[in-house]
C-alpha cells in the first residue's frame, strides 16, 4: 500500500481499552472519573439532572475510596490496566510482523493516558495509512465499545488525510479466545477443581438490553462455549455480574450476592474467572480476587480462587493476531 507520494505506507493497530487513573490519589482518580462518567454513553441520563448528581455527590464522596482502592492494586509500571496493555500491544507486534512487514501495534485509552487520539497519532507518526480498531471487550457494548468508536471519530475530525480504518466490534465468539480462557481454567484445576466455576462479566443496567444492546447474549455466548471447551454440565458453572453502579436494574444474578448464597447453602470451593476483562485491572484484582473472596469466606465458603485474565498469555496474543489478521485486507 502506498500514498500519493509513492511511499509504502504501513498497517497500524490500535489496542483500545477503558483506562486508570495517572496516579492512585484522590485528586488524580477525581479527574478520571469525571471524564468517564461524564460520557453520554456510559450514563444516559439527562445532563443538567446527572451534572449534578456527578458533580454534587460522586465526584465528592467516591474518589477518595477509589484512590484507596487503586493503591492496593498499583504497580511499580503504574495501574495494572496500562502496564498490562503496553505488554499486549509490544507481544501482539511480534506475533503479526511474522505475517506480514510494516506492522505498528499503538495502545489508547477512552479515558485519561495514553488517550485514544495519541495513539491514534503515535500510528499516523509511523506512517501507518490503514489502521485497525481493536476494543479490549470482547462482548460489545454501547457504553465501551461503541464509545471507543466516538472517540476514534472525534480524534479523526482534526485529520486532513483520514486512514482506512477497520473497527472490530467484538470478538466473543472466536475461537482462539474460548481456547485461550479454557486452557488458563485447566492450569488452575491442575491444583483441583472447585464446585463450582464462577463466570463473571462486567455489570450494565437491565434497560440498556431493553433498548437492543447485545450485551448480555454476546456473554451468554461467551460462558456457554467456555463450559462447553471446558465440559462442564450446567450445575458446575455460573453466570453472574458485577461491579453494580446506582439504583437502576442491574443485570443479575449479581457475582457477590451469587457468591454469599453459594457459601451459605453449603458449597465451599468456588473459582472466579472473568473473559470480559482481556486484562487485570482494578474490579478484578480488588473487587474480584479480594472484596468477593471475603464475602464468599464470611458466609462460609472454603477455597476461594480468582483465576487471573489472560492479559499477555501467548495463547491470547495469537488468538487477537487472528483477529487482527482477519480485519487487514491483502494486497
Amino acid at each position: 500500500m502506498t500514498n500519493l507520494s509513492g511511499q509504502i505506507t504501513k498497517t497500524g493497530i490500535l489496542l483500545a481499552n477503558l483506562g486508570s487513573p495517572d496516579e492512585p490519589t484522590t485528586a488524580a482518580v477525581r479527574r478520571y472519573l469525571k471524564e468517564f462518567l461524564w460520557d453520554r454513553r456510559v450514563v444516559e441520563m439527562p445532563r443538567p439532572l446527572w451534572w449534578l448528581i456527578l458533580n454534587g455527590i460522586i465526584l465528592n464522596t467516591r474518589p477518595r475510596r477509589s484512590a484507596h482502592a487503586y493503591k492496593t492494586v498499583w504497580t511499580p509500571e503504574g495501574a495494572p490496566l496500562l502496564a498490562i496493555s503496553k505488554k499486549q500491544a509490544t507481544a501482539l507486534e511480534s506475533v503479526m510482523r511474522q505475517k506480514s512487514e510494516g506492522l505498528e501495534v499503538a495502545v489508547g485509552m477512552r479515558y485519561g493516558s495514553p488517550s485514544i487520539r495519541s495513539g491514534l497519532e503515535e500510528l499516523r507518526g509511523k506512517n501507518c495509512g490503514r489502521i485497525v480498531i481493536l476494543p479490549m471487550y470482547p462482548q460489545y457494548s454501547a457504553a465501551t465499545t461503541a464509545s471507543t468508536f466516538d472517540a476514534v471519530a472525534d480524534a479523526l475530525k482534526t485529520w486532513r488525510h483520514v486512514p482506512e480504518l477497520r473497527f472490530i466490534t467484538n470478538f466473543h465468539d472466536h475461537p482462539g479466545y474460548i481456547a485461550a480462557l479454557a486452557a488458563s481454567v485447566k492450569t488452575a484445576w491442575r491444583n483441583g477443581e472447585p464446585d463450582k466455576l464462577i463466570i463473571s462479566f462486567h455489570g450494565m443496567p437491565k434497560r440498556c438490553i431493553d433498548l437492543g444492546d447485545p450485551y448480555h447474549d454476546e456473554c451468554a455466548a461467551t460462558a456457554r462455549l467456555l463450559a462447553a471447551k471446558l465440559g462442564l454440565p450446567d450445575g458446575r458453572w455460573i453466570m453472574t455480574f458485577q461491579s453494580r453502579f446506582g439504583r437502576d436494574e442491574w443485570l443479575k444474578p449479581a457475582t457477590d450476592d451469587t457468591l454469599r448464597a453459594l457459601a451459605r447453602g453449603g458449597v465451599k470451593s468456588v473459582d472466579v474467572i472473568c473473559p470480559g476483562f482481556p486484562a487485570d485491572c482494578l474490579e478484578t484484582l480488588e473487587e474480584i480476587a479480594v472484596q468477593n473472596r471475603d464475602f464468599f469466606h464470611a458466609s462460609g465458603g472454603e477455597r476461594y480462587r480468582y483465576i487471573p485474565a489472560l492479559n499477555d498469555d501467548p495463547a491470547f496474543i495469537d488468538a487477537l493476531g487472528e483477529i487482527c489478521a482477519g480485519n487487514i485486507p491483502h494486497g
